[in-house]
């Protein structure tokens, strides 16, 4: 049996459907070229350890039957619930072995590129080649899901199934539905507001919202999830003009729902002045990041726009391969 792996998984970007994804409508999200590294060993002491240093942990270690117990430091939780679960579901797998994650990211957690989920997702599918369980690609996304769910306690899982299947996906909460679109790029340009949004505080407020307007807020997810219907085939016919309109409209109704903010709406209005085919913000909202949508004759324009608003483009590959083996 193998002793170590390493295993890398993408971040992502969601393109349609923030918040409504919620409350059962679809949306569309993408994997970018920024990757998590996560390195799992095999220890014959049954303690688990982690280093990862990106976010200040350093030999953080626990016996293997105090998983998931006590205090855990804010930087360990995904992972170490990611070895728990996996542990409690195939304990036959690893035995009275111990695991040592070691992991390493392309991306600063500050951008809101899902670097938790990614890692989530290293973790378990190391633990399955490492074990021999060899799990499916859905068995990976359900363990990986409910990791984010133990935590987190709310989300969708579009993230975690960005970083399983890579790519570009349409997807519906929980993974009832996850359909990739086959697509050979996407012209995306991807801008940072320099601040860092609160996932969980954002989706609070929506539900606040939500209960004081319970049908104008259900009306507003209903019309969004129409439109990720639009923009599904947009994308499949590469019909960029389209999609840009799309984006507009979808971020009408994150700032309907109070999602935006001042900066973020200043590089989007930017992005728009320079020629994009369309601009939104891309995740829970409050900050982190927007996208544009823009042909290659505005692209440099476009940067520059967004780069005088405030913000800093980052670049970004987008569509591209899910979890996969390192080493």
């Amino acid at each position: 049996m193998i002793k170590q792996v390493q295993v890398s998984a993408p971040g992502k970007l969601m393109l349609f459907g923030e918040h409504a994804v919620l409350y059962g409508r679809p949306c569309i999200v993408t994997a970018v070229g920024q990757r998590m590294k996560a390195t799992v060993t095999l220890t014959d002491e049954p303690i688990f350890e982690l280093n990862a240093p990106d976010v200040a942990v350093v030999h953080y270690q626990k016996l293997m039957h105090e998983l998931g117990r006590g205090e855990i430091p804010k930087g360990a939780k995904f992972v170490e619930m990611a070895v728990y679960n996996f542990y409690n579901n195939y304990k036959s797998y690893i035995k009275e072995s111990g695991i040592q994650v070691t992991t390493t990211s392309d991306f600063s957690s500050q951008f809101g590129f899902g670097s938790s989920s990614a890692a989530t997702v290293c973790v378990i599918k190391a633990l399955s080649q490492l074990t021999g369980s060899k799990l499916s690609n859905k068995a990976i996304f359900d363990l990986s899901y409910l990791t984010v769910l133990d935590i987190q306690g709310k989300g969708s899982g579009f993230d975690v199934a960005a970083a399983v299947y890579g790519g570009t996906l349409y997807f519906v909460i929980g993974g009832k539905v996850i359909k990739p679109l086959n697509l050979p790029y996407l012209p995306l340009i991807v801008g940072y507001s320099g601040i860092k949004a609160d996932t969980v505080d954002l989706i609070n407020q929506v539900s606040r919202k939500a209960a004081k307007f319970p049908k104008v807020i259900d009306d507003i997810y209903t019309s969004i999830g129409e439109l990720v219907l639009q923009a599904k085939k947009a994308i499949l016919k590469q019909d960029w003009e389209t999609l840009g309109e799309l984006m507009y409209l979808n971020q009408g109704y994150l700032s309907a729902l109070g999602v935006s903010s001042g900066k973020l709406e200043s590089m989007i209005h930017a992005a728009r002045e320079a020629g994009a085919y369309g601009a939104k913000l891309s995740g829970a909202g409050g900050g982190d990041c927007m996208i544009a949508l823009a042909p290659s004759k505005s692209k440099n324009g476009v940067e520059e726009a967004i780069n005088k608003a405030g913000g800093q483009t980052i670049d970004v590959k987008t569509n591209v391969p899910g979890v996969r083996i390192e080493k």
